[in-house]
């Protein structure tokens, strides 16, 4: 990694991608990748909106690299706008490559949550 290369946002999430997460090839799933970019937006969200929060939207996704088997996957997260009851995150998935001793960038997204109360209905985000 580079200085030029540097994750955005703060790291949320960390996992290991196992061989039952990918292709024949070797590749892992996107989908998989895409549900760790999920969990590390609800942890984030949920901390910033202190309570429960769903994912509403995903957007401006695209997938520049694969994850292989043996990776080590980090999510950053970043928050770049809180509404009234929702949460925007800029989201990157890097991929630590133990066997070539470098980390590179292999999504971004933008995720938007929404805060709910007890009855699941959107509630204000609380001011920090």
């Amino acid at each position: 990694m580079t200085d030029a290369a540097k994750p955005r946002g703060e790291l949320t999430l960390r996992t290991l991608a196992m061989p039952g997460d990918a292709n024949p090839a070797g590749d892992i799933f996107g989908g998989w990748v895409m549900a760790q970019m999920d969990l590390a937006s609800g942890i984030r969200a949920a901390e910033r909106a202190k309570g429960r929060v769903v994912t509403a939207a995903v957007k401006e996704m695209a997938f520049e690299l694969p994850v292989k088997i043996g990776d080590t996957l980090s999510v950053y997260t970043d928050i770049e706008r809180v509404g009234r009851t929702s949460i925007t995150l800029i989201v990157e998935a890097w991929a630590h490559r133990a066997r070539y001793a470098k980390m590179e960038k292999v999504t971004a997204g933008t995720f938007i949550m929404v805060a709910l109360d007890e009855e699941g209905k959107p509630k204000a985000v609380p001011a920090e």
